[in-house]
């Protein structure tokens, strides 16, 4: 493989519950291709979610290392972390995370904002057009489909042109007309942009589209995965 945009060396996640300790992830290795698409896929409860999360410094690895685009995460302090996905890194969400006081060109705008980009709305209109959602520019999420709104979540995610883009359930509180809608667009704009594209999925249409898939089991990747991942 050529340098890795992700790379993950025995990462590990262990999380303080009511319970006591509880280890999420244990030893994770995996190297990303730039432009790859990557599907996590694995039984409930298997670490696929959190393994995102740390993918997207959204969770501190509690052991190991995990570097993006050559920059070490687990040395990066919030600020950095947000700093970060600001300018590399796009997230769509299963349950969308819209504003909802925000339109959803608002919606879409807000991290090209933050990111002291001067035509922000211009950009955001572009990205509602390319997910068809033009006329609804001026919607609020309360008044759109949920199908609608992971549109708007997706151009959010698009909109700043991430060099990563981490998707988790894109599709699962969707009907599957809806659901197949957003397999297009994510790798739609996955070419348009020409971002890799790492997702969580149960949905087998969305994995077979994938360039590779990781399963998860119990916290580790699958024996029969452990080659694709190390390739």
């Amino acid at each position: 493989m050529t340098n890795p945009i992700l790379s993950l060396q025995d990462a590990a996640l262990s999380l303080d519950g009511n319970a006591g300790r509880v280890d999420i992830l244990h030893g994770i290795t995996l190297d990303v291709a730039p432009g790859e698409t990557l599907g996590l896929v694995g039984p409930s409860g298997s670490g696929k979610s959190s393994l995102l999360m740390l993918m997207g410094g959204l969770e501190q690895a509690t052991g190991g290392t995990i570097t993006a685009l050559g920059r070490d995460l687990t040395t990066m302090d919030e600020d950095a972390l947000a700093r970060f996905r600001r300018d590399h890194m796009g997230v769509v969400f299963q349950s969308f995370h819209l504003i909802p006081t925000m339109t959803a060109l608002e919606n879409v705008a807000t991290p090209l904002e933050l990111a002291g980009e001067a035509d922000a709305f211009a950009r955001a209109e572009a990205e509602l057009e390319a997910v068809g959602l033009a006329h609804r520019a001026g919607h609020y999420p309360s008044q759109m489909s949920g199908g609608e709104q992971q549109r708007v979540a997706l151009a959010r995610a698009s909109a700043p042109r991430p060099d990563i883009l981490l998707a988790d359930e894109p599709t699962g509180n969707l009907d599957a007309s809806n659901g197949d809608a957003i397999i297009d667009l994510l790798f739609g704009l996955r070419d348009r942009h020409g971002a890799t594209l790492v997702l969580v999925t149960h949905s087998q249409t969305l994995a077979r589209r994938c360039d590779r898939v990781i399963r998860l089991r119990d916290g580790r990747i699958a024996p029969d995965a452990a080659r694709d991942a190390a390739e």
